[in-house]
């Protein structure tokens, strides 16, 4: 068999290990979400190998999105970690065996600590699934591997279930974008969600017009100005905007008559504007939505400043 072929059997297999588990969602799942949201402290991820890393993915994707959570190592918990662990916390112990030493040694302290247990395991007749309080049956047919012995499927699935909880936790917070913003400061939407308008708006050498300015001077601005148009000013608020896109068009259907017309002949009233306060991101869609590059910010209907694509 082909490499390209063999990669389609994996996907077909994976896929197939998905529809499954999906399948076997437990009706009382919208319990489970409740009991995490409910919790006082934190939801603590643990598992060893693969389902551990697996398992630091699902944390990190909790943590980003609403629920305070964190990693523990099953070997590191059972040689102190444990103290970690507060009695309101939610304990999410995954194990595709269910039967992982290292994890089931720390049953008996999640129940006398008063922790829950939710049990993300592929038996559900399990030690681990048995001695939980709630069941994610991550159980699948076969693995993408041809020797049945490298999580492959298992973990797809592992960690598409963590998605599956993070989604529906995120939901039940009504948890927004300006919220998923505050954890990614660092990140492009981040910075569109938390960065104003004035921030990074364009305010010198901007490329300001009259009515009557002659056609020559309306080049020249433009051109100067680097912005792709000119802002038509009256009483100090944009009253409306010459592109490059204006100038072609009355270059082209004008021809010479062109050369003798002023920015009030053939400028374009009613410009798009935003306010200085508004987010980056609110920009970006205004722009997305008129399909436009360019917004004019203005305060008290005055021009402020220039605002282009580039700059969010």
């Amino acid at each position: 068999m082909s490499a390209i072929n063999i990669a389609k059997k994996v996907f077909e297999i994976e896929a197939e290990g998905l529809n499954e588990v999906k399948n076997k969602l437990p009706k009382n799942f919208d319990e489970i979400i409740s009991a995490i949201i409910n919790s006082k402290g934190r939801c603590v991820i643990t598992g060893m190998g693969k389902s551990g890393i697996v398992g630091k993915k699902i944390s990190a994707t909790l943590a980003s999105t609403g629920t305070r959570s964190f990693f523990i190592h099953p070997a590191e918990a059972y040689h102190g970690d444990l103290g970690m662990i507060h009695s309101g916390d939610i304990i999410v112990a995954i194990s595709n065996s269910g039967e992982t030493e290292e994890l089931i040694k720390l049953l008996s302290f999640f129940k006398e600590n008063g922790n829950q247990v939710i049990a993300m395991t592929g038996k559900s007749e399990s030690t681990l699934a048995t001695h939980s309080d709630f069941l994610l049956d991550i159980g699948i047919s076969k693995e993408a591997c041809p020797l049945e012995l490298a999580p492959t499927t298992s973990t797809t699935v592992t960690m598409a279930m963590g998605d599956a909880l993070a989604v529906a936790l995120m939901k039940a917070r009504d948890f927004k974008a300006e919220n998923f913003a505050k954890f990614h400061p660092g990140g492009s939407l981040g910075r569109k969600l938390l960065t104003k308008v004035s921030n990074v708006m364009k305010t010198q050498n901007l490329p300001l017009l009259d009515l009557e300015m002659d056609f020559d001077n309306v080049l020249k601005v433009i051109s100067d100005g680097r912005l792709g148009l000119g802002v038509v000013i009256e009483d100090e608020k944009p009253i409306g905007v010459i592109t490059d896109g204006d100038i072609r068009r009355i270059l082209k259907s004008k021809k010479e008559k062109a050369l003798s017309l002023h920015a009030k002949d053939f400028f374009t009233k009613d410009p798009k504007t935003i306010a200085t306060d508004m987010k980056l991101v609110q920009a970006e869609e205004i722009m997305q939505t008129q399909k436009i590059s360019t917004l004019l910010v203005v305060e008290d209907e005055k021009l402020k400043g220039i605002l282009h694509r580039y700059d969010i």
